[in-house]
């Protein structure tokens, strides 16, 4: 088995980029995200456009990602899923804000795959080391592809949790899925196999369920690819 886990509103219960942006960026960042929601700018032309925005010493910015909350349920849920399954962060937001708050809760180690960010003068920058050329919605992280790179040869069953528009394409290929947020209402609204969630606890309550009687969770878990 193999947990994808998304970050920004998932592990951490508020999005880390929409907060460094409302606190650090000029106010424009709202007009770019309202193109990308409508369509007509990708995921990496948009955190890039965004980014650009930012205005802080690297002392602030280091300040603010030590402070970025998670939901204290998921250490529990990394602790009793390493039992049985392989469990990675896959995120179209940041690395550093992601494996500052990990070492932080004491979380690591953890694959985590997010966009790179990069410290510059005053500022901010970023990089794509895990997008693909292939990916439909062109995210900076393609989660599709990295999933496919980690269940190289393997088949294992592949379980999503997320909350939003960068889970959307992965969600589509998951063996199931537990969603809130904007993938929860998707999956609703696309019939996809899925379990409500708010925190860590109710996933672990769920899959505690699944090995309590013995089942495979793939008897339990249907294919929506």
């Amino acid at each position: 088995m193999l947990f994808i886990v998304d970050f920004d509103g998932t592990v951490a219960p508020s999005d880390t980029v929409d907060s460094l942006l409302e606190r650090f960026a000029d106010a424009s960042w709202k007009t770019i995200e309202a193109e990308w929601t409508s369509g007509r700018l990708n995921s990496r032309d948009c955190m890039q456009a965004q980014l650009a925005l930012v205005t802080a010493e690297r002392a602030v910015l280091e300040d603010f990602f030590q402070n970025v909350i998670i939901d204290p349920t998921f250490a529990d849920f990394v602790r009793y899923t390493r039992r049985f399954a392989e469990v990675a962060i896959v995120s179209d937001g940041l690395d550093y804000p992601i494996l500052t708050a990990l070492q932080r809760h004491q979380v690591l180690p953890i694959p985590v795959f997010a966009n790179k960010l990069e410290f510059r003068a005053s500022g901010l920058g970023i990089a794509f080391p895990h997008c693909d050329a292939a990916c439909g919605p062109q995210s900076g992280v393609c989660k599709c592809a990295v999933a496919r790179s980690l269940n190289a040869g393997r088949d294992l069953r592949v379980i999503l949790i997320g909350d939003g528009r960068s889970d959307l394409c992965i969600a589509r290929g998951a063996d199931h899925v537990f969603a809130k947020g904007a993938l929860l209402r998707y999956c609703q609204n696309e019939g996809i196999v899925h379990t409500p969630f708010e925190t860590f606890d109710d996933v672990i309550a769920v899959i505690q369920a699944w090995n309590a009687v013995h089942t495979n969770p793939s008897h339990e878990m249907s294919h929506v690819r």
